[in-house]
């Protein structure tokens, strides 16, 4: 049950429906959407109202009222319980975000039920995101050979080349990751991260993405309840033993979300800033600081562009509107970045950035993940810098292809052309197989069966060219 709304609904104020909305997801905003930010901007001030793929929300650009609705937990609340015009039905049945955003997972929840479950996911991160933990110490050296492992497979061709480092690199990395810290038994489950995709692009195949997603993960969550390993579904099931197979298949679908396209899209844009010529950025990771120049990066390039709405428990006065209780707001990360009276604070010249960006969010919400996640990506940029020199754009950087979501902006592909620092790459052999838990499927390598999907696509891909 969600908390009581106030029953009026900014009487005498003009409601969010029956204001004219200016479309968000437009040609405008797939190209760039600073453009429609700052022409929002400039009409309504810190806080608009859009219309997001056919329905009415409030779009917050604001730094400052960013920053108010998500470190306020209590006044503006997650959980789709509070949407009032869900309550009421009158969402669109086939609302293309509606497969995400009933998902009610850590990240949509609200109520008590959220507390406790935030709680066991804290517990269950901590081993991989404690340096000191010798599970993080063991998922960092997988990180690192599976880096070197795809750019030694894309750069057998000889000391220099053209690679695609989007398809190449940033996103199946990505997708490794994942599969060691969910656990999956052998790699036979690479068709799910392609289905996180579909679900967070909220394209018209999201719903039966979402459906085969879900049921991968109970699959996954079901055989963990019967042979426990050191990976993520594990230790959650432990700090919280009362979740179900289906409860678990969420919480696990968040985690993928989240540490696959946020980690692939803040690898891609991180590489962009560096090698067309963000003095910062390359300043930083020239000294060594990598979560540095990422800082930069997301300062300017947020992956995760906006969050999932919250909605007030009251009416509020947020920017020059009031928000009726049960109102659909969006924070958006990339428009409160680029707000002037927030940008114009920030130092472009120091080494050191600013801490103040929203990326992760703030307040008690922030992503449980974010270390991990940052750890993963840190990890990739560095490997690449090491082990290749001379990269360069082999398009113009405004002709680079983007893709932006309600939720994700990364590039559709990062053309590159390369030159590797030292002795030219052999062919990869097979990696050997990770530690598994008792009782788990041998590897697909280790049972002399052939490599996992997505390492005969990305293989594919190096002889194709």
């Amino acid at each position: 049950m969600g908390v009581q709304l106030d029953s009026g609904s900014a009487a005498g104020h003009e409601s969010l429906e029956s204001m004219s909305l200016e479309p968000l997801m437009t040609r405008d905003y797939e190209r760039d959407p600073a453009i429609v930010y700052e022409r929002l901007r400039q009409a309504h001030g810190p806080v608009a109202p859009v219309d997001l793929l056919g329905v009415p929300v409030w779009l917050v650009l604001g730094y400052e009222e960013a920053y108010e609705v998500l470190r306020d937990d209590h006044a503006w609340p997650k959980g789709l319980e509070n949407w009032r015009a869900r309550r009421e039905g009158r969402l669109p049945e086939d609302w293309p975000l509606a497969p995400s955003l009933d998902v009610n997972h850590v990240l949509i929840q609200g109520g008590e039920g959220y507390r406790g479950l935030k709680v066991a996911w804290d517990t269950a991160l901590r081993p991989f995101q404690d340096p000191r933990h010798p599970v993080a110490k063991r998922l960092k050296a997988q990180i690192t050979r599976d880096a070197d492992e795809l750019i030694s497979l894309f750069t057998q061709g000889g000391r220099t080349g053209w690679a695609d480092l989007s398809a190449q690199f940033s996103r199946p990395l990505p997708l490794m990751v994942a599969s060691h810290l969910l656990g999956f038994p052998g790699s036979q489950h690479d068709d799910a991260l392609m289905d996180m995709w579909r679900v967070l692009d909220a394209g018209p195949d999201a719903g039966p993405a979402l459906e085969r997603l879900l049921a991968t993960l109970s699959e996954l969550g079901a055989w963990k309840m019967k042979e426990p390993g050191d990976d993520f579904p594990s230790y959650l099931l432990a700090s919280h033993p009362g979740l179900s197979v289906e409860e678990l298949s969420r919480e696990l679908m968040m985690l993928l979300g989240m540490t696959s396209d946020h980690v692939g899209i803040l690898i891609s844009n991180t590489v962009v800033e560096v090698i067309t010529g963000n003095l910062p950025a390359s300043a930083s990771l020239s000294a060594g600081l990598i979560r540095e120049t990422m800082n930069r990066v997301v300062m300017q390039k947020p992956p995760l562009i906006n969050f999932v709405p919250r909605f007030p428990l009251k009416d509020m006065r947020l920017g020059n509107y009031t928000v009726a209780a049960g109102d659909p707001v969006w924070v958006s990360v990339g428009a409160a970045h680029a707000d002037p009276a927030f940008a114009g604070k920030v130092c472009p010249e120091s080494t050191i950035s600013t801490r103040a960006h929203l990326s992760w969010g703030a307040g008690p919400r922030q992503c449980p993940a974010r270390e991990l996640a940052g750890g993963a990506a840190a990890i990739g940029v560095s490997r690449l810098f090491e082990r290749l020199s001379g990269l360069e754009l082999s398009l113009p950087v405004d002709q680079l292809p983007w893709r932006s979501s309600p939720f994700m902006r990364g590039l559709r592909s990062l053309p590159v052309r390369y030159t590797v620092s030292g002795t030219p790459a052999q062919p990869v052999p097979p990696p050997p197989p990770l530690p598994a838990a008792a009782g788990a499927a041998p590897a697909d390598e280790a049972a002399g069966r052939p490599r996992s999907s997505l390492w005969r696509y990305l293989a594919g891909l190096v002889r194709g060219r």
